[in-house]
């Protein structure tokens, strides 16, 4: 699938049960219903975005992964991002990590801040590519199963030529 194939647009909650099926298929802790809900329509820091992408099979536009960021003043505060296992490695994380960035830029945010599990190396490869660097780690911070969590920040917030791409 070409990169430029995928769509990024706000989620909304119509969605909703999409969107709490990735979540359930992509995490052993996910978040609940009442959770996504209260993100997507409850606070007013957040903001949620889809992706989607032609299924391989039907052709038909279907999404493949969400990302949930919130915009705090000065920074840029990324909560979930979960893509599909049948769409990873596809570019799609990244697309939906820069459009992020890019909104918290247009909005005049200075910095990104971001905890990941330790255990998920695709992810802290794909931050680290991003500009993110580590500058702590919290001990125990997930459950199910026990683990740190890496926490990275990017400061100043700035868009690299990954984010450039399409």
């Amino acid at each position: 699938m070409a990169s430029d194939s995928v769509v990024i647009e706000p989620a909304t909650a119509m969605v909703l049960d999409e969107v709490l099926a990735i979540e359930q298929a992509c995490f052993s802790a996910p978040w609940t219903r009442k959770m996504l809900a209260a993100e997507l329509s409850g606070n007013q820091f957040a903001q949620f975005l889809i992706a989607k992408c032609p299924d391989p099979r039907s052709g038909a536009l279907v999404i493949a992964g969400y990302f949930c960021f919130w915009i705090v003043f000065e920074e840029v505060r990324l909560m979930n991002l979960a893509v599909l296992p049948a769409f990873r490695r596809q570019g799609i994380g990244r697309r939906l990590v820069c459009t992020a960035l890019q909104a918290g830029v247009a909005r005049g945010a200075s910095r990104a801040m971001l905890e990941v599990r330790a255990s998920n190396q695709e992810a802290l490869a794909l931050y680290h590519r991003l500009g993110f660097r580590q500058i702590a780690v919290r001990s125990r911070y997930y459950v199910n199963p026990d683990e740190d969590a890496v926490l990275m920040e990017m400061t100043p917030l700035r868009l690299g030529p990954l984010c450039e791409q399409p």
